[in-house]
């Protein structure tokens, strides 16, 4: 099994997320008692997001470089960011350590695109709504992204580095999201992306209008599927 790295504690909700759903993919995929090899730098949140509100990308981007050293030090053969806006760092993170980082953006764009789905909202902070970093991945696909107005664009980020990110889920914030999603529905939206790894625990990804792509459980099951390729290898070869 390959042995991965967590950029995580942005925030720590989302990243809990991940630890759970790729132990539990491993465990599905080898049974047993078998669970995943991971390497975890969780990072303090607060100074990463006041960063982010300043605009100074170039520390927030040193911190994630500086976190993915150290995981590679650890003996980590590949990387994962547990979080949509941090990917801005993710060519800095690859060039640094040498290391494959597994693109959330890149997965979640296959899978909608294999449902033949074109026509999207995509849901998350003001700066994985609007900047290219976010967008690259889907739009090489041929995805298109329905536009939130700023009301709405401003209010999805404030749930989420308000709330959110510090681990509160707020009942009227739910139905905000919810009023959000048949708002979309009714604009001819196809479906919409939480663009966030922590909209889904305000977001019910089963039940609304329209199909939800929840980045985290599609991040988290592109992880196993990395992790284990050299297992699934051996087994071919086996067979």
């Amino acid at each position: 099994m390959n042995k991965l790295g967590i950029i995580g504690g942005t925030s720590w909700a989302s990243t809990a997320l991940y630890y759970e759903q790729i132990n539990k993919g491993v465990a599905a995929r080898l049974g047993g008692l078998h669970s995943a090899r991971l390497a975890i730098e969780s990072l303090d949140f607060g100074p990463l997001a006041a960063m982010h509100q300043a605009g100074d990308w170039d520390g927030a981007i040193r911190v994630a470089v500086e976190a993915a050293v150290r995981l590679k030090a650890s003996g980590a053969e590949g990387l994962l960011i547990a979080s949509n806006t941090m990917h801005k760092a993710r060519a800095a993170v690859e060039a640094a350590t040498g290391l494959e980082v597994i693109d959330i953006a890149a997965a979640t764009a296959e899978r909608i695109a294999a449902d033949g789905r074109s026509h999207v909202a995509l849901l998350g902070t003001r700066f994985t709504m609007t900047e290219p970093f976010a967008r690259e991945a889907y739009e090489q696909r041929g995805i298109v992204f329905h536009e939130l107005n700023g009301q709405w664009r401003s209010e999805v980020d404030r749930i989420i580095y308000e709330e959110l990110a510090a681990g509160r889920v707020v009942r009227e914030s739910q139905r905000k999201l919810k009023t959000l999603i048949t708002e979309l529905a009714k604009q001819k939206v196809q479906a919409i992306i939480l663009g966030c790894t922590e909209l889904v625990l305000a977001v019910d990804a089963r039940a609304n209008v329209l199909p939800v792509y929840d980045t985290t459980a599609i991040h988290a099951r592109a992880a196993v599927e990395w992790m284990l390729d050299d297992v699934a290898a051996a087994r071919r070869k086996a067979a």
